[in-house]
């Protein structure tokens, strides 16, 4: 494993830096007092390149590695973590979902406009009984001859106000043994009759993102919408957070970045006693120890980075990853504030903002309790990892960047 970064991937992440840093952070913390995305990013990240920066060219992507998908998600989260938000549920959730489980028809339809910016896209499992345990979702899906009729609510959905298309999950088989073979994915469009969303206005953090409810009442779905076999939908689910776990961590790691950044500077600002802040001993433990958390969260991220290029299994080292650096987001968060004294308590810096949105992903996209659940379960031996009904798709330059 080589960590050294190739001119693409720096080229990349650059680019995405300069976007965010120059073109949307000088408006964003009125969009997070608003409870309102800002309106100008999706279009923006679209003409830029970023929504498809990780699929094959040939279906309307950049052709950019997994690697680069964690550094973009890094910069956009050192910003604010509805960006990176963006690119977990459009990128990661949905887009590679396609890539891996979709028809070349589903790809066409579906993959190219949203890898283009065309088409901005969700993922919808989550319901009000259905979170860590998604096999108790309670929407269901029954085949009238060349339809499905899907009925059920998703909450706590991400782009829920801006996305044109959804991959939802709903139960085919309610009385399956083992129930999760139960379980199948479906691509649900926002103009389908009977497909309503809303938006959830009072969250703690993430605020200038779009979070809320897809509520589906006698949606009819065409047979050629199922994503995968009836009854895969749960491994198409769990590989879906393989991704989307991916792109959070990468996230917490920028919000790492920006808690440690943030707190230099203020610290070399700040006098007390005569001298800079950052010269007092107890706040070079606080910038060491965020220096520490970075460089272990940013290696983990590499490492099943690395793993997905291969087109290798990653589920125990994405999940650590997740587990670990949004961990750490929240303490890198916690210690920014308090060494930023009474202004870290203020909207004033943007400190206070980094711990409300660093809260949500300790929670989203599996909790820390189910990560360290999933992580004593492979330690002790009770969970193997079983062949996949659909591989991973590794990453080869040659042939994303090609356009045949």
């Amino acid at each position: 494993m080589d960590f050294a970064l190739n001119e693409e991937q720096i080229m990349a992440r650059d680019m995405v830096r300069e976007l965010a840093r120059d073109k949307i952070y000088p408006t964003l913390k009125e969009w997070d007092r608003k409870h309102q995305p800002h309106p100008d990013v999706l279009p923006l990240l679209a003409e830029n390149g970023v929504l498809g920066i990780n699929i094959p060219v040939r279906y309307g992507g950049q052709g950019f590695d997994y690697i680069t998908l964690a550094l973009v998600c890094e910069e956009l989260e050192r910003i604010d973590a509805s960006l990176r938000v963006i690119m977990s549920v459009h990128a990661g959730l949905n887009s590679l979902a396609l890539l891996q489980w979709g028809t070349e028809e589903q790809k066409q339809r579906f993959l190219v406009p949203q890898a283009r910016g065309e088409k901005y896209a969700g993922y919808g499992l989550t319901e009000a009984d259905a979170g860590s345990d998604p096999v108790n979702l309670r929407s269901t899906a029954r085949r009238e001859g060349d339809v499905y009729i899907l009925n059920g609510e998703k909450m706590w959905i991400s782009l829920t106000a801006l996305a044109d298309h959804f991959i939802v999950f709903a139960k085919t088989d309610p009385h399956a043994e083992p129930r999760h073979k139960g379980i199948t994915a479906f691509i649900i469009t926002r103009d389908m009759k009977g497909v309503s969303t809303y938006d959830e206005k009072h969250k703690l953090g993430v605020r200038a993102g779009s979070t809320g409810s897809i509520v589906m009442q006698d949606v009819e779905v065409p047979v050629e919408n199922r994503l995968g076999e009836e009854g895969e939908g749960f491994y198409i689910a769990m590989s879906c957070l393989d991704n989307g776990r991916y792109t959070v961590a990468a996230g917490a790691t920028g919000c790492i970045r920006a808690c440690l950044e943030d707190s230099i500077k203020y610290a070399k600002e700040r006098h007390t006693f005569g001298v800079p802040i950052a010269q007092h001993q107890l706040i070079k433990q606080k910038l060491a120890f965020m220096q520490q958390w970075y460089d272990a969260a940013w290696l983990l991220v590499m490492r099943a980075g690395w793993l997905k290029n291969q087109g290798q299994r990653n589920t125990r080292e994405t999940a650590v990853a997740k587990w670990f650096a949004t961990d750490m987001s929240v303490k890198a968060a916690l210690e920014a504030i308090q060494l930023h004294g009474a202004y870290g308590f203020s909207d004033e810096y943007d400190v206070e903002r980094y711990l409300r949105n660093a809260k949500g992903a300790v929670i989203y996209e599996g909790s820390s309790e189910i990560q360290q659940l999933i992580q004593a379960d492979y330690a002790l031996g009770y969970r193997h990892d079983r062949p996949l009904r659909c591989e991973p798709v590794p990453y080869d330059a040659e042939t994303w960047q090609s356009e045949g």
